[in-house]
């Protein structure tokens, strides 16, 4: 016998508050047994009822790349944030332009960012955004030496509350570029983090509170 939408949400809020991780809607699915479990269009549709509810809360429900969440709002993060002693990271320009580059330009290799910026790029910085799993390799580029390719993970996805690389702004839309060798920003996109994984325990790892 399947469950009317109101008990389904309560039960997919549940779980979302529990998980502290992006759930699929396979997995919320997975929740109820084979008699209770509703249709596909009843589950989206308490999830939809569901993040209607947070409209005015300091919560919100928001659907990633890995499924759906419940996070903490963005304006509320600077109070949240100081639950916690740790300093979240802060990102150097030099990351953010290497991370966008290979966002907006993947599968891109480590010379081709470099020759777009014009800069060596350190390895610290390809350490940290694979440490971070924001990128990782996919594949190589068949030239000689067969450099590397790089692109974005499901986990940057995830962090900067994108469900797809579509839902990134145009380029159109990022100020002060130049056409030939344009500054892909993401700084702006930094704070609409939910703050638990601002402040989680890899934050901790980066006390200095600058990463080049």
């Amino acid at each position: 016998m399947t469950m009317d939408t109101t008990a389904i949400k309560n039960i997919l809020e549940a779980a979302l508050l529990a998980a502290g991780e992006p759930l699929s809607e396979e997995r919320l699915s997975g929740l109820f047994n084979e008699t209770e479990r509703p249709a596909r269009g009843q589950l989206r549709e308490a999830l939809q009822q569901l993040r209607d509810d947070y409209t005015s809360r300091s919560l919100e429900l928001r659907e990633v790349a890995s499924g759906w969440r419940i996070q903490v709002r963005q304006e509320f993060a600077p109070w949240v944030a100081r639950l916690w002693e740790e300093r979240a990271p802060r990102y150097s320009r030099a990351l953010l332009e290497t991370l966008a580059l290979i966002a907006y330009r993947q599968p891109i290799t480590r010379a081709e960012i470099e020759e777009i910026r014009g800069v060596t790029i350190a390895s610290s910085i390809m350490k940290t955004l694979q440490e971070r799993e924001w990128i990782h390799i996919v594949g190589h580029r068949e030239v000689p030496g067969r450099p590397a390719l790089y692109a974005t993970t499901r986990e940057f996805l995830d962090y900067f509350n994108l469900r797809g690389l579509e839902e990134l702004p145009a380029l159109a839309e990022l100020p002060a570029q130049d056409a030939a060798h344009p500054e892909l920003d993401l700084a702006e996109m930094l704070p609409a983090q939910q703050v638990e994984a601002a402040a989680d325990a890899d934050s901790a790892s980066i006390d200095s509170g600058n990463v080049d």
